[in-house]
């Protein structure tokens, strides 16, 4: 029987709906994503061949995907990987695995709104020119106070946020079907379907081709973010797998007629060279006042975006310190509105720090590399010897052709992390390492003070 006191302790409450939830996922996939990689993913493949990269990523999105659906319905919790790692890799190894992930995501977290905010910059100076001795310190003003703004609309209730996501998703849909429509009376088939492979040996062009896939699947990333507000989702066992498959399936159709539509009216060498691909776009179809019109959507569309990542990633490191694996100040939630707020704050304040710090293209780059083998690659191996060892278990969903699409995803993945420039994949080592280091100073720590308690 409880407890007065622990009637009164606020909870997470599941009041995301199915639409809510693919709401989520979706403007968390699209944000600013797209709009800023097409250029780098054309220049690196060298024209219309690009579409190979969009292509893998949605096949590395429904394969992953897969593997973030049965967990999700099996442990609907707050904190996505972090409940996932203990669960499929056991007392000995599940808590260093969750550590890690944890500490990763304090890092990577506030990069992925670090990067959407400074492309968010990057777009805002299309609408009001920035004077050049001072550009690079406005848009950093620019980036802070995005940062700023996200953290206001987010310090609320999940029932206010539901309804805030789906209005958010009617800009995100509308604006990317307008672009799509808005180019099929200007489109050059016989541009847009010139497949021809790039004049580079063929040991450059698979690491081109892994360069260009690697920002492709920044662009997917977030079909997962359902698992992170399990704790929230009304009948989890079936409306996340929905959620994630609903969003992958509509995010895949637009990108790909996105690019394949963007390729049909600007010449490959202008769209790579672009720094306001949508601005110049719609400029070149009609005037630049559309173009104007068109860039306040792209920004509303970078800041839904980042509303959703926020959202999502501030549970982890709350669930964490729930179970006594983080520092317990992050398991608080906020006394009225039940959300936890002391995460969102110190997400948000670290966001706002690398929004000031880094490039667009370098924070990109960072984000895959660091979580590719902690967070992706570790999961799906982990679901793997968990269904042999528990002979398949009582999943409330199972993904179909059971163990492919889990080993395409590994494979996949791996191929990304090995083509990647070494500095990144020395930065995901560098990550590791000192997450393991902290890991076992921590275990120390709480031994020692276990051992004065007794």
């Amino acid at each position: 029987m409880q407890t007065d006191a622990q009637q009164a302790e606020p909870k997470l409450e599941r009041e995301l709906s199915l639409l809510q939830a693919t709401a989520i996922n979706m403007i968390d996939m699209v944000g600013i994503g797209p709009f800023v990689t097409i250029p780098l993913i054309v220049g690196m493949m060298q024209g219309p061949i690009c579409l190979l990269a969009w292509i893998l990523g949605a096949v590395l999105s429904y394969m992953d995907g897969m593997v973030w659906a049965e967990m999700g319905a099996k442990w609907p919790a707050a904190g996505g990987s972090y409940v996932f790692l203990q669960k499929l890799f056991g007392s000995k190894w599940g808590k260093m695995m969750a550590f890690l992930f944890v500490w990763q995501t304090t890092i990577q977290a506030p990069l992925v709104v670090a990067s959407g905010a400074i492309g968010f910059a990057d777009y805002f100076t299309f609408l009001v020119p920035l004077p050049a001795e001072s550009e690079v310190l406005l848009k950093k003003a620019i980036s802070g106070g995005l940062v700023i703004l996200i953290t206001i609309l987010l310090y609320r209730g999940i029932k206010g946020i539901g309804k805030i996501s789906v209005f958010l998703w009617v800009i995100t849909g509308g604006t990317m079907l307008w672009l799509i429509i808005s180019g099929l009376g200007h489109f050059n088939a016989a541009q847009a379907f010139d497949w021809k492979m790039p004049n580079m040996t063929m040991v450059a062009f698979f690491a081109a081709f892994g360069q260009a896939s690697q920002k492709a699947v920044y662009s997917y990333l977030g079909y997962y973010n359902v698992c992170h507000l399990g704790g929230e989702i009304k009948n989890p066992s079936k409306n996340i797998p929905r959620a994630i498959f609903i969003s992958i399936t509509g995010i895949a159709i637009l990108y790909l007629c996105m690019q394949t539509v963007v390729l049909g009216v600007l010449p490959w060498q202008e769209l790579a060279a672009s720094k306001y691909m949508v601005s110049i776009y719609f400029e070149h179809i009609y005037n630049h006042q559309v173009a104007q019109i068109a860039t306040v959507l792209i920004l509303c569309i970078a800041l839904a975006s980042l509303f959703s990542v926020i959202l999502g990633y501030s549970r982890v490191p709350y669930s964490a310190a729930l179970n006594g694996d983080f520092f317990p100040v992050f398991g608080k939630l906020h006394p009225k509105h039940h959300f936890p707020h002391i995460s969102l704050l110190a997400l948000c304040g670290m966001a706002f720090i690398f929004s000031l710090l880094f490039k667009l293209a370098d924070v990109i780059t960072a984000i895959i590399t660091m979580r590719i083998l902690i967070q992706f690659v570790s999961q799906a191996v982990g679901l793997l010897l968990w269904h042999y060892k528990k002979k398949g278990g009582d999943m409330p969903y199972r993904m179909p052709l059971f163990p492919i699409p889990a080993i395409i995803s590994i494979l996949i993945w791996l191929f990304i992390f090995l083509m990647g420039e070494n500095k990144y994949k020395l930065f995901a080592f560098i990550i590791i390492i000192t997450g393991i280091a902290l890991f076992y100073l921590k275990e120390k720590y709480t031994r020692k003070q276990g051992a004065l308690q007794d």
